[in-house]
Parts: C-alpha cells; structure tokens; sequence
C-alpha cells in the first residue's frame, strides 16, 4: 500500500484503503493471476493499482488535542445505592386436592 502511494506524487498513504488492498489480493488469489512473473519485479502492480484508485478521502486537520475519555460506570449511572446483596428465601407449597 505504501509502495503504491508513493508511486503517485503528493498521495498521502493515510488514503489507502486496507479492506481494498486485501479485496484485490484476494481476487488476485482466486484468479491465479501473475503466478509466474518475470525477473522485473513491480512494486505496484495490480494491487497497487488497484488501492490507487480507490483511495480513502483526505482526513480533516485534528481541531483538538487526544484525551482519554473517563469511563462512566453503568452501574453509577442507574443512581446512588442501589442494594446488590442476595438474601435467602423460604418458600412454601401447599397443595389442594379435590375429592371427587
């Protein structure tokens, strides 16, 4: 992907796809194609080609620094003290039969 963009002048290679890269080595693959290759190797190839014209927009310029988020608990956002303890119960059953 790098060699790819940086065939092409002034392409950023933050723009080039994975999930494209990996579909056309993939198709690649399956066809079989360019199994045998000559002794000239070529960086870019079909692939390459391939990521060169689907590239990714540009990204937008970062307005704000990174910061790590704080984490908020889901159980704190449900309200203060909320009881969580189990107790024992005592059930019991009564049947009724009918005489007939």
């Amino acid at each position: 992907m790098t060699d790819a963009a940086d065939s092409a002048a002034g392409t950023d290679p933050d723009r080039a796809g994975f999930t494209t890269a990996l579909a056309a080595a993939r198709d690649q693959l399956v066809l079989a194609a360019g199994v045998i290759t000559d002794t000239d190797i070529d960086l870019v190839g079909t692939i390459g080609r391939h990521v060169l014209a689907h590239l990714l927009p540009a990204r937008r310029v970062r307005t704000k620094d990174r910061i790590v988020k704080r984490a908020i608990s889901k159980y704190n956002a449900r309200g203060p003290a909320i009881d969580r303890t189990t107790y024992k119960a005592t059930i019991s059953i009564t049947m009724l039969t009918s005489s007939p």
